[in-house]
């Protein structure tokens, strides 16, 4: 299960490991908070040859692991669990080392607690997007688009598709037939690199994109695909009710829905207002 956690507004990518019930986080974001680095993977590389050289047992038990990269496809990344990573803090001079280490505990215990109430989890992504600036409105929308995105890949997953590999694919399909864009297009027009393409969705785009996904999991369901090619047409298929709705609603409104505003230029114009 993937995931993406904040320390001081800065992201961090984070794998939940089912079987070994234990956090793992991208060693380039955690470096990129720690030295502030402009090329946080040229400095992961020259320490990893630094740790090496030493000889050291943290540099052999470094695992690479499947996580979601800017373009919203998936590629293998050096990973390390909560134990390795304050080990690593060790090895970087950072006056975040200290604050971040808290960060971490805290990471850990709140996993515990929400494994024995899974509602806690939903509060926090609810607290987080309110902490960011989001407004009440739209995290409502948020949050119920990810719960629709976790059914279509539960749905996914049934049929037995790749997650790394075939799961984007056909998101792009989805992407495609419902707002005309793929979800590199899509996050180029928004002008989007790193940034997470659904938190920076206009309400009316995210209900459109939740339209798109559940129409093409309910069409999954109903007709059961058998292999790969037949989902792509399933995924087409349920892309292009919500297309369909959104030209409507452009003919009736004049108004173009998927456009360059972003959730993220909103509050940043807020900020400045205030």
């Amino acid at each position: 299960m993937d995931n993406i956690k904040l320390f001081e507004e800065k992201k961090v990518r984070t794998l939940w490991d089912v079987d070994q019930e234990m956090w793992f986080f991208s060693i380039v974001d955690v470096i990129e908070i720690l030295t502030e680095s402009n090329n946080p993977r040229r400095y992961w590389s020259d320490l990893k040859i630094k740790l090496q050289k030493e000889g050291s047992q943290l540099y052999e038990k470094i695992v690479q692991l499947k996580v979601q990269s800017s373009d919203g496809k998936y590629y293998k990344t050096d990973v390390a669990n909560t134990e390795q990573i304050f080990r690593l803090i060790q090895s970087i001079p950072s006056p975040k080392a200290e604050p971040f280490k808290l960060w971490l505990a805290q990471i850990a215990n709140d996993r515990i607690d929400e494994m024995h109430d899974p509602e806690l989890s939903i509060d926090r992504a609810l607290q987080l997007y309110l902490n960011l600036g989001y407004s009440e409105n739209w995290i409502n929308q948020r949050l119920k688009s990810i719960e629709i995105r976790k059914e279509l890949t539960d749905e996914w997953k049934r049929l037995g598709l790749k997650e790394g590999q075939q799961f984007p694919t056909l998101t792009d399909i989805i992407s495609k037939n419902w707002s005309g864009k793929t979800t590199k297009e899509y996050k180029t027009l928004k002008g989007l690199k790193k940034e997470n393409l659904r938190d920076n969705m206009t309400n009316t785009e995210l209900i459109l994109n939740m339209l798109a996904e559940a129409s093409t999991k309910d069409i999954s369901q109903a007709v059961n695909p058998k292999n790969f090619e037949e989902s792509k047409n399933v995924a087409k298929q349920g892309g292009t009710i919500a297309g369909n709705a959104r030209k409507e609603l452009e003919t009736k409104t004049g108004k173009k829905v998927v456009t360059k505003l972003s959730a993220q230029t909103l509050l940043k114009d807020n900020k400045k207002l205030k």
